[in-house]
């Protein structure tokens, strides 16, 4: 009846939970045992299954995980860091060899897609580009890559950018991006567009990078619903990192929430550790779609990070204050859920039809595995393990029948 059975898991509540899979997805679901006639049964001895992380955005290109260990060097403005950045990356390994590093690393912790910003721009051309495609195609079907054209030095302020994001989407770009339309490129209405433009002509999603803060940030946020509205882009569209909206009182808050509601816009944070960020449950609780992501991983930027989105869960409750059990899973939602939705992604999470790949970890629900972010956990893609640590070693046995009724051995 099934290819292979989880039993005697536990879900984010606490619940008992077993999974019955066909054919690489999830055939059943429930508290209950499912009937069994000689597949093959897993007992995950009362751990938590979690479904597979998501990380809503991530730097590939960028990171130095893979290569040597590289200080950060302080930087006074952002032309400055880029110059930084670039002169480092020219000293670093190939970029297809360090995504695919990252990728791998971020595959171990449990991350199963990601939505991945890569530089593309007039002197660069779309050389990140391919290569984070090849170190893509390696991981297809064990990770979901979504690619954002990223125009990090701008898009009016550099010119032919716009050229190379249009190619970009027509070579296998998903989304097209953005970057602070007034502080870098001084004007608002020509990025937004130009970026607008391309989505509706080649028909990929949109995810602009948002630093500006206090009004000017909220009044860009104001701007990019009002556009996503027009061009009936609703789900869409994603912001990321909206600074503004950390800055600014409660009504303001509340007003571009409704607006961002309404237009269907998402916002990403990460809980940046040196500056305020978007109120999570306020937004939430107005209708907007919430996510996270790692964003940069040990790379020119910053040294933090290691690919974790259990980590990364655990640091947005940390950052937000967030004590209860609800408000953990709230932490736990946007590492998971909210991120497949943004991606798109509809065979997603632990319900019948959708995949059967899960995250096992050893902790006693959901809230009490952000709050710990423990380092034991399974791997399943699939419905097979691909990662199993030795200190959650499962056994799998073929089921014994007595007088009709399958048993199983005990450990």
């Amino acid at each position: 009846m099934y290819d292979r059975v989880f039993i005697n898991a536990i879900d984010v509540n606490g619940n008992a939970l077993n999974l019955a899979v066909k054919n690489g997805l999830f055939a059943a679901v429930g508290s209950q045992h499912p009937e069994t006639g000689g597949e093959e049964i897993t007992d995950l001895n009362g751990h938590l299954v979690l479904p597979g992380f998501v990380d809503g955005h991530i730097h590939l290109d960028k990171s130095f995980v893979g290569d040597r260990w590289r200080p950060h060097r302080p930087a006074s403005s952002l032309r400055e860091r880029l110059a930084v950045e670039k002169q480092e990356l020219a000293r670093a390994r190939p970029i297809a060899d360090r995504a695919d590093a990252l990728i791998r690393q971020a595959a171990s912790f449990g991350t199963m897609a990601m939505r991945c910003h890569v530089d593309v721009d007039a002197s660069t051309g779309l050389t990140h580009l391919h290569a984070v495609m090849a170190a893509r195609e390696k991981w297809r079907g064990l990770v979901d890559i979504e690619l954002v054209a990223f125009p990090q030095a701008g898009v009016v302020s550099c010119p032919g950018t716009a050229d190379i994001l249009d190619a970009a989407a027509c070579e296998g770009a998903e989304v097209v991006g953005g970057i602070d339309p007034t502080t870098l490129d001084g004007d608002a209405d020509g990025q937004l567009q130009i970026i607008f433009d391309i989505a509706e002509r080649r028909g990929v999603k949109i995810d602009i990078h948002l630093h500006e803060a206090g009004q000017q940030g909220i009044d860009q946020l104001h701007r990019i619903a009002a556009r996503t509205k027009a061009s009936g882009m609703q789900g869409r569209v994603a912001v990321s990192h909206a600074y503004g909206l950390g800055d600014v009182a409660p009504g303001v808050v509340d007003r571009i929430a409704a607006a961002l509601a309404q237009a269907g816009v998402s916002i990403m944070t990460n809980a940046p550790g040196d500056r305020a960020f978007p109120p999570i449950l306020r937004l939430r609780e107005a209708g907007v779609c919430v996510f996270t992501g790692n964003d940069n991983i040990q790379d020119a930027w910053w040294p933090y990070g290691n690919g974790d989105m259990l980590q990364r869960a655990m640091l947005i409750g940390y950052r937000s204050g967030f004590y209860t059990d609800h408000e953990l899973l709230v932490a736990l939602h946007m590492a998971t859920n909210a991120g497949a939705a943004v991606l798109g992604k509809d065979a997603y999470g632990l319900k019948p039809g959708s995949d059967a790949s899960f995250v096992i970890v050893k902790a006693p629900n959901g809230a009490a595995a952000v709050a710990a972010a423990p380092a034991e956990r399974a791997i399943v893609r699939g419905g097979e393990f691909q990662y199993e640590l030795s200190s959650l070693r499962f056994e799998s046995e073929k089921p014994r029948h007595h007088h009709g009724v399958a048993v199983r051995a005990t450990r």
